[in-house]
Order: C-alpha cells, then sequence, then structure tokens
C-alpha cells in the first residue's frame, strides 16, 4: 500500500488492497475524554460501501464515562434522562493509517458530530479543531511534538492485573538513561513498536532509555499539531497492544511508582501562511514580539489550563523538587527546571511545556497551549525575563498541587470559559468530580498497611 505524506493511506490505495484481499478490517475510532481510542472494527467492504460516505454512530456515553467504562451523573450531552442516544462518528480520510501490528487491518479516526451535523463540543479532536481554527484565521499554523516515556514491565497485563499492579518486574532493574547497554535488553520490543510506527506511516527519531527502572521514550518527528495529536493516540493504543503480543505490558501513567514519572513534554510552534516562523525574531534569546506574547501568555494561563494537562489525581504526583517534573510557573531558556523551557534556534525555536504527564490527551493540552498563546498575544502580554538557575528552590507560583485545586482554578477561570465556552469548562470540570468522588470513597493498600492492624 503506498504511503502518502505524513503516513496517511489514499482511499484509492485501499480499495485496491481490500479487493486484492490484503486489508479485510478498518477500525474506525474517536479519542475519549481519557485519551483512548474508542470506537469500532468494519468489514472493510462494509467501510467503504457505507461508512466511508454516510458515517457510523456510537453511544454518546463515550464522553461521559469513568475510567472504567461505568455510567456516571453530572453531564449535560449524556445521560439516562436524554436517553443515552447517539452521537455520528464522521470518518476522516486523511487520517487512515495501515496497521502492520494487526493482520489485514487499517486504521482511520473520527470527528464526532450530533445528528444534525452540528460539532460535539466536549471530543477534544473538535476542541483542538476550533483553537487551530483561530491561528488559522490569522494565517498560523501550529505544529507540534509530543514526547512521550513509559515504563516497561516483564509481566503481562492480565498477570498484572490479577497481582493488583504490585510486585512487577521492571524491563530494567536500573537507572538505563542514556544508557547503549541497558536499551538493549529491552530491544525486541522497543524495535517491534519502533517498526510498527513507520509500517503506520509515522516518522520516527529515535528511543533512548529514562531514569525510571524500565523506563523508555519513543521520540517522534514533529508535524502540524493536529496530526501530531492523532499520531500519539494510535502510537499509545498500539505500543500497548505490542507489548502485550511479546508477553509484556508498559505503562503511560503520570507517576507507576515512587521513582520517576512519565512526562510528555510537548514542543509547540507557528509558522505563517508562507512556512516561516512565527515565534524567532530578532529581539531578545531569538523571540520575536510574537513569539515573547505567546510565551507570556502560557505563562499567565498556566494554572487555570492545568486541569488539561494534569487530568487525573495520579498526575499531580509528578511535580516534586528535582524530580525533572516542574513546580515552578516560570519560563526560562534551556532550563529544565522550569514550567516552560524555550528550545532551538531561528526555525526550530519553540516553547516546551514541561507540564504534562503520560496520561495527557494531547488534544486537549494542545489546545490549551495554543489558547494561552492567543490570550497572550491578543492582550498584549509582556514577558518577564527568564528564569536562571534552579526553578524549583524559587518563591514562583506553583504549578496546582492536587487535582482539587486544578479544579477549582479551572472552574473559576474566565480564561477557559471565554477560550473554550462553558460547555466545555462544564464537561471537563465534571470528569474531575467525578475522578475526585471515585477517589475519595477508595480504601487504598496505603490506609491498609497503616490501620489494619496498628490502629
Amino acid at each position: 500500500m503506498r504511503l502518502l505524506r505524513g503516513g496517511r493511506v489514499d482511499i484509492g490505495e485501499l480499495r485496491d488492497e481490500v479487493a486484492a484481499g490484503r486489508i479485510d478490517t478498518v477500525l474506525l475510532a474517536v479519542t475519549d475524554m481519557q485519551g483512548r481510542l474508542q470506537g469500532k472494527r468494519l468489514s472493510a467492504r462494509y467501510f467503504l460501501e457505507e461508512v466511508l460516505h454516510h458515517a457510523a454512530e456510537g453511544c454518546s456515553y463515550l464522553l461521559a464515562v469513568d475510567v472504567d467504562m461505568n455510567t456516571v451523573d453530572g453531564y449535560a450531552m449524556s445521560s439516562w434522562d436524554n436517553g443515552y442516544g447517539d452521537f455520528v462518528m464522521r470518518p476522516d480520510p486523511a487520517t487512515l493509517h495501515r496497521v502492520p501490528w494487526q493482520e489485514g487491518t487499517a486504521l482511520l479516526l473520527a470527528d464526532l458530530v450530533w445528528q444534525d451535523g452540528s460539532d460535539v463540543a466536549a471530543s477534544p479532536r473538535q476542541i483542538l479543531r476550533r483553537q487551530l481554527g483561530r491561528l488559522a484565521a490569522r494565517g498560523w499554523e501550529a505544529f507540534a511534538g509530543t514526547e512521550l516515556e513509559f515504563v516497561v514491565f516483564t509481566d503481562t497485563y492480565e498477570d498484572a492485573w490479577r497481582r493488583g499492579y504490585r510486585d512487577l518486574t521492571p524491563a530494567n532493574l536500573y537507572n538505563v538513561d542514556y544508557s547503549m547497554l541497558g536499551t538493549a535488553r529491552v530491544e525486541p520490543l522497543l524495535r517491534a513498536v519502533r517498526l510498527g510506527m513507520e509500517g503506520a506511516g509515522m516518522y520516527v527519531e529515535s528511543a533512548k532509555g529514562e531514569c525510571n527502572p524500565g523506563q523508555h521514550e519513543i521520540a517522534f518527528r514533529y508535524t502540524d499539531a493536529l496530526t501530531t495529536c492523532d499520531n500519539h493516540t494510535i502510537y499509545k493504543n498500539g505500543a500497548k497492544e505490542i507489548a502485550a503480543r511479546q508477553g509484556m505490558s508498559l505503562t503511560f501513567m503520570a507517576k507507576p511508582n515512587s521513582r520517576e514519572g512519565n512526562s510528555c513534554h510537548i514542543h509547540l510552534s507557528l509558522r505563517d501562511d508562507g512556512g516561516e516562523p512565527v515565534m524567532a525574531g530578532s529581539g531578545p534569546h531569538g523571540l520575536s514580539e510574537t513569539g515573547r506574547r505567546f510565551i507570556a501568555g502560557q505563562l499567565a494561563c498556566l494554572r487555570e489550563f492545568t486541569l488539561l494537562y494534569a487530568p487525573n489525581i495520579n498526575s499531580y504526583k509528578r511535580y516534586a523538587p528535582g524530580s525533572f517534573a516542574p513546580t515552578a510557573v516560570r519560563w526560562g531558556v534551556d532550563n529544565r527546571t522550569c514550567a516552560l523551557r524555550l528550545v532551538g534556534h531561528g526555525p526550530s525555536l519553540r516553547i516546551e511545556n514541561r507540564v504534562p504527564g503520560g496520561d495527557v490527551n494531547p488534544y486537549l493540552a494542545v489546545a490549551a497551549m495554543v489558547a494561552a498563546g492567543l490570550h497572550g498575544i491578543e492582550n498584549g502580554l509582556e514577558l518577564p525575563e527568564p528564569f536562571e538557575g534552579n526553578a524549583y528552590a524559587s518563591d514562583s507560583p506553583t504549578v496546582p498541587r492536587t487535582l482539587r485545586d486544578a479544579l477549582d482554578l479551572w472552574e473559576g477561570s474566565g480564561l477557559a470559559r471565554r477560550a473554550f465556552g462553558e460547555e466545555v469548562v462544564a464537561h471537563y470540570a465534571n470528569a474531575a468530580r467525578v475522578e475526585l468522588a471515585a477517589f475519595d470513597a477508595a480504601v487504598t493498600d496505603w490506609e491498609l498497611r497503616r490501620g489494619f492492624e496498628r490502629m
């Protein structure tokens, strides 16, 4: 099958592959609130004859459940009161990929719309599309790269489940950050993931070890922001599937144990209609005036938008001094102790947001960065001097310390309402409340160890 620019497959080529019997299954997927792929396995013939032109349907509860797929109260879009009806899954042919790790399979993503054709406002992909539309109105395009870390275990997912995710064996028993020897131990899995993603049309750059035992990162070349987020979700799902096929498991959760957490640093830059960089210029640190205001907007909005960068209880366990996860809401030039790090030169100049963890929904996080940058530009915000030294030891404002703190900031944010609308603010506030209620009701291992005998 001929792969087109960005790894997308032409529909005509898909028809040829289906006719030849080489493709028999098409996965139609949407990204839910938790950043997971959800959808249907379709016969390739049915997809081409019916779904491609007429779409498919899916229950609206897909954007109104918790991580366990339980129906929960509090969502305006979907509930028992409105009957849990369908929304429309409208295929985006530009996202068509081969899935090399599944026999005879292709995949494409869908946009969510209601039966009348209007967008599902709270759909993550639609949230990002709206922010990118605001950039397009100025003649700009966002380019992004996401750096996802994960921890690999030699246990299967089923064994991990049965053992309550306790006493698992990491694929490396010591820190293999940049280690060629240590990464070689896991190379069969890393290579299978890299080649799988290359076969799906993604541009893989590299793989490297990280600090936590069994922790690794596979990096992909940046591209336009929407494609990056699409690829991110496909890769994340595919890496787990490939690990399972090898009798292993891996996790992207932000803080899987007491060691270093899994980050998802997001790099973002802007270009104009002519492909010229917008943020780069002749000012201090190689920034243009627009670039300075764009970064100033990141600082101004970061605390109020943290819910979109760190959506879970566990997300906030990463933020600790000396952990390479940020605590200080500051920016710096190539300074990894700050929440925002300016990297690159000239056309490669970009801002790196170090707040998100591996559990982030990339569409929401990139949308938040675009909205924050536009806030800085539209309001002419001034950028403070970059921080030098150890930002962990500074008296700077900090990233919210808990999900409850982030929820309070989000719900009280006029910035969020102006950027995303009341419906989106209410929807994701409810998601946070659901997460908090579930955690508050749980009896944890920590409580049992402390209290079972000794209290």
